[in-house]
């Protein structure tokens, strides 16, 4: 069975993560308030478009959120990706969310609120994110090589496996490498001793092929 992923808000995040989730065979469905960013949106292939107020119940369940494995909130505005978040997870008991904040002030906030991942616009990753949306279940590809090698944006949330681990301790295919850790405001090179934190960015380099399984190691999606 396909993994149903739901994106509420935003329109170049949406777009690039719509477009991009959808080939690699994920069922996609976005939530849009303004009416022309959804006539666009319904231009990508397979992609389910709802107009509405993604941060309203009867929205979400017009949009088969019961429905959803992932539901990522992707607004201008914390106070709503935050209440989609607890929506989603509380009322429609999505397994995974993940916000988008722009006040890092917020970020532990919204973990103790129970949010899986969270993503600060003003990190060190931001500028990828800004620049091309959020990832295959929560990671920013860039190909390197014509595609055979890729750097992602792997965040790591609390109830991932990776979790209290070290690097040395990680089931990793060979061929990946664990380039940076972002922590906060800060970047570090990790070593074999390095233990990986809830609400870390790892940034991973890997072959193609070894991508999904690296990820799924880390994060458990």
């Amino acid at each position: 069975m396909k993994t149903r992923v739901l994106l509420i808000g935003g329109f170049n995040r949406t777009k690039f993560l719509a477009t991009s989730l959808i080939k690699k065979g994920y069922q996609v469905t976005a939530i849009n308030n303004d009416i022309d960013d959804c006539k666009s949106l319904a231009e990508i292939d397979k992609l389910t478009v709802f107009n509405g107020d993604g941060s309203k119940p009867f929205i979400l369940e017009d949009a088969n959120a019961y429905d959803a494995d992932v539901a990522l909130a992707l607004t201008e505005h914390d106070e709503d990706n935050l209440v989609i978040c607890e929506l989603c997870k509380k009322k429609f008991n999505v397994k995974k969310t993940v916000a988008i904040v722009s006040d890092p002030q917020k970020t532990e906030f919204f973990y103790r609120m129970g949010i899986d991942s969270v993503v600060c616009a003003i990190s060190a990753i931001a500028g990828i994110i800004e620049q091309q949306a959020f990832l295959d279940e929560m990671t920013t590809l860039v190909p390197v090589g014509d595609g055979r090698i890729r750097i992602a944006q792997v965040p790591i949330p609390q109830s991932a496996p990776a979790v209290g681990k070290k690097v040395w301790e990680l089931s990793l295919p060979k061929e990946v490498i664990i380039g940076c850790i972002l922590r906060g405001e800060k970047s570090m090179i990790p070593r074999g001793d390095t233990r990986i934190l809830s609400g870390d960015v790892l940034l991973l380099i890997s072959a193609d092929e070894d991508e999904t399984a690296a990820i799924r190691e880390l994060t458990g999606w």
